[in-house]
């Protein structure tokens, strides 16, 4: 019972979150995703939560911009987007109504297009997908640091 408690009080919930609900993707959705993770990261810096670098504000918004822009093409269709903000990340997630997850394809520096998953490998500490009853829940996990 002691490890139980232990662990609950280890797990910290984000200390800001914010969500923004999609009716339909389109291309100005992406744009629209990047302006509301910029705006949330600067309240933040502004003394709401943990201080957040221009440099983390910018790799953010190329973050939402890769999972927006998934959905945009291969979920047409509601989303949401959803912002959670710890001492020491960022969880970005996007859900949306398509089953299908993304699929990471091989390095080809020749290829045109098709880079999201390998571009958020590479800068998130995390990814991961999450089948749900109506679609799935793709989470990057971004370092502040």
């Amino acid at each position: 019972m002691t490890d139980a408690i232990t662990a609950e009080r280890a797990t910290r919930g984000p200390v800001r979150s914010v969500a923004v609900d999609y009716d339909g993707a389109d291309d100005g959705m992406i744009g629209s995703a990047r302006d509301a993770t910029a705006d949330f990261l600067t309240a933040s810096a502004e003394g709401q939560g943990p201080q957040v670098s221009r440099a983390c504000v910018d790799l953010a918004r190329l973050v939402v911009s890769e999972l927006v822009t998934n959905v945009v093409r291969h979920a047409p269709g509601p989303c949401r987007l959803l912002l959670e903000l710890f001492e020491d990340a960022l969880e970005i997630s996007v859900f949306d109504r398509a089953e299908t997850s993304p699929v990471p394809r091989g390095h080809d520096p020749g290829r045109i297009g098709q880079h999201g998953v390998e571009i958020l490998v590479a800068v998130c500490e995390s990814v991961s997908v999450e089948p749900l009853p109506s679609g799935k829940r793709v989470r990057a996990r971004l370092l502040l640091t």
